[in-house]
């Protein structure tokens, strides 16, 4: 348990550099977040990795919430988008991150960053509600990528990634990510009780 958790502080760490990174470059750029937007959040194609997941699997844990939460993962709909989204609107569009201190790295990211395109030239990506809302700033920085290229998403993931290679080589969808995370962590907790049993035994 005391190597997850110390894999796990490595992450956060990776996670605040990041966070500077992606923020830095999205508000000096104004390709920012419309505020309250979640439409993201509600796409059942966003993957993570079991490492990526690990902390807030962590957090759950702490608070006595993993295995409350493993059950309702079993239960959700797979079409549903993220299970920590909370919606806000009818349509999922408007709502809020419920675990946001602990989510991983494609939401720190995701929304203008940048990626290699088949070419492996830098090319730029952002979502369809801020190229709606700031389509002249979108433009401006189609125009410098070359002057201004902005922070790669995969050099992120791989940041991350690269702390261990069982738990970050593959992906899974976000709610998937998750409920293996807890499962491990649970499986440590456990594990790790059993054997402190047996020495006072």
């Amino acid at each position: 348990m005391q190597r997850l958790r110390e894999l796990s502080r490595r992450v956060e760490a990776v996670y605040g550099e990041i966070a500077d990174t992606f923020s830095g470059y999205q508000q000096a750029s104004g390709l920012n977040c419309r505020s309250s937007c979640g439409e993201c959040c509600t796409q059942p194609t966003i993957e993570a990795t079991v490492l990526e997941m690990l902390p807030l699997a962590l957090h759950l844990f702490d608070q006595g919430k993993a295995e409350q939460t493993l059950t309702q993962l079993e239960e959700f709909p797979e079409v549903s988008g993220c299970f920590f989204y909370h919606r806000l609107s009818f349509d999922g569009k408007q709502g809020q991150c419920s675990v946001y201190q602990q989510r991983p790295s494609i939401c720190r990211v995701f929304g203008a960053a940048g990626y290699r395109d088949k070419l492996g030239k830098a090319s730029l990506s952002v979502c369809k509600t801020i190229k709606q809302d700031r389509a002249e700033k979108y433009q401006q920085h189609l125009i410098m990528l070359t002057e201004q290229p902005p922070p790669m998403m995969m050099t992120a993931k791989e940041q991350v990634n690269q702390l261990d290679y069982d738990l970050g080589s593959k992906h899974y969808p976000i709610n998937q990510a998750i409920l293996l995370a807890l499962e491990k962590v649970l499986f440590k907790a456990y594990y790790s009780n059993f054997t402190d049993d047996q020495q006072i035994a």
